[in-house]
């Protein structure tokens, strides 16, 4: 019986001690100093269980697949050979950006920059002109497609791919305001002029103040209070476009065909089989997306029409493919991050394959410090000089977009010093506007349209357009980085 007892207590007086360091400050394992605590300096440790899922978006799980051609290549470009990729778990938008979202990105410009900034809103507004077509009747659709309620839920479109990065960079502020707003760190500021408007980049330099609510406690034992940091976890990160290896990755949505480490089956669109039509019992031989069967055959038959939209539809009309995405087949094409290359898929790397890299600091006086805000707002960037990267193994140059593929060392004119010429920059290797249209400022646009046949809806099909170019056809949906773990 004593021995029980004498381990009852042994039991006991371990628990007590397990629960006093649970209670007690976080200590580093490196020095053995507390964390968190005024007392040791004020080093801040802060607890952070998992990214938070930001509007409008869907979490997707990234892994392996073999990105490029599933179907026959019509075109014999061969600017789409398979190559097996590692994709990063990201986020990407439920569905296409809709005309009323971006008529409240029109609305919050004219309420902040249309008294002193009225050319920030004639450069955002979309070309409704793009619905012109010299043997078409669609005066309509340049009135009322992009301004009648009975539009809102439809995919903008008219918008360049400058315009789409704008929104991009817009709603990541208005989304960090708000989380700063949610948390009681920031009042809700309705009278935001000119550069008093939050911007994400701005507030984390100093360039910001806003109405405060409640700083966060500083525990430095120097000072007070202090902003919110990129190491408190509190901002998402930024929206942005997709990737053309994340917009064909989630398009395909090959988590629903994966069995342990197995694809079972290689998709030829976003669903399984080789048709267009559902072969659900309920929903038997309807069109699972929006595009044109053939010609002159924009929908179908009075009575019986067979994609029930003659031109675009709203976003959430058709079947979601495994991730839970609408429309990434049919509806409008979209915009990716990507500058176009006929050889990416031979040039890129296998991990988070991208072209289109140009890297940025901020501007900083001599001292170090940021310098001034623009006339918007935004903190003012700079490209990176060689000069800075002359000791980096990984990279030199800032403008990486033509690299291994469109510069001067790349062309036949290697060694011609005429060749040096800014002017002929574009034009060394794919003489562009003569026979060519290929430069670094085509983008590529993935997916099919409204107007398109079923071949474009094959995610792995690309196409390219000038990042200036706006058509009747071209939306975008935004995408955000997934921070930490690859699982939710």
């Amino acid at each position: 019986m004593n021995s029980i007892v004498k381990s009852t207590a042994k039991y006991v007086a371990i628990a007590s001690v397990v629960g006093l360091s649970a209670c007690s400050k976080q200590k580093s394992p490196t020095t053995g100093w507390a964390y968190n605590d005024s007392k040791n300096g004020g080093f801040e440790s802060p607890e952070y269980g998992n990214q938070e899922t930001g509007p409008g978006l869907v979490f997707i799980e990234g892994g392996t697949f073999t990105m490029g051609r599933v179907e026959q290549d019509v075109r014999y470009d061969w600017d789409n050979i398979p190559r097996r990729v590692t994709v990063s778990s990201f986020y990407m938008d439920e569905c296409e950006v809709r005309n009323e979202d971006y008529r409240e990105y029109l609305y919050w410009i004219t309420r902040v920059f249309g008294a002193d900034y009225p050319e920030v809103y004639k450069r955002a507004l979309p070309d409704t002109l793009v619905w012109r077509d010299k043997l078409s009747y669609n005066e309509p659709l340049i009135e009322l497609y992009f301004r009648h309620p009975a539009y809102k839920d439809y995919p903008v479109v008219g918008i360049d791919w400058l315009k789409a990065n704008d929104f991009c960079a817009w709603r990541t502020d208005r989304v960090n305001e708000s989380i700063l707003i949610r948390e009681g760190i920031l009042r809700v500021n309705s009278n935001q002029v000119n550069e008093d408007n939050f911007n994400t980049d701005s507030y984390l330099a100093g360039q910001y103040e806003g109405l405060v609510k409640t700083d966060l406690v500083d525990l430095d034992p120097n000072k007070d209070t202090r902003k919110v940091k990129v190491e408190d976890g509190i901002f998402l990160p930024r929206y942005r476009l997709p990737t053309e290896s994340e917009w064909e990755f989630a398009a395909l949505g090959l988590i629903g065909n994966t069995v342990f480490e197995r694809v079972t089956e290689r998709r030829l669109y976003p669903w399984n089989g080789h048709t267009i039509r559902n072969s659900d019992e309920k929903f038997i031989g309807e069109m699972r997306a929006n595009f044109k069967r053939g010609r002159g055959d924009n929908m179908g038959t009075a009575g019986a029409l067979n994609d029930h939209a003659d031109i675009t539809a709203p976003v959430y009309d058709y079947w979601p493919n495994d991730y839970g995405l609408y429309c990434m087949a049919g509806n409008v094409a979209e915009w990716v991050m990507d500058v176009y290359r006929p050889l990416s898929m031979e040039d890129n790397t296998d991990f988070r394959s991208f072209r289109g890299n140009k890297y940025q600091t901020q501007l900083r006086g001599e001292e170090g410090e940021i310098a001034e805000k623009d006339s918007l707002g935004r903190v003012i960037l700079r490209e990176v000089t060689e000069e800075e990267n002359v000791d980096r193994r990984n990279y030199r140059k800032s403008d990486n977009i033509n690299f291994l593929d469109g510069d001067l060392e790349s062309s036949i004119e290697y060694g011609n010093e005429e060749a040096k010429d800014p002017a002929r920059k574009d034009k060394l290797m794919y003489d562009f506007g003569i026979t060519s249209l290929v430069n670094d400022k085509a983008r590529v646009y993935k997916g099919g349209s409204w107007k398109d046949r079923a071949y474009w809806m094959v995610p792995g099909t690309r196409r390219f357009l000038e990042e200036t170019q706006e058509t009747d056809f071209i939306g975008f949906r935004c995408a955000m980085a997934r921070v930490g773990s690859p699982q939710q």
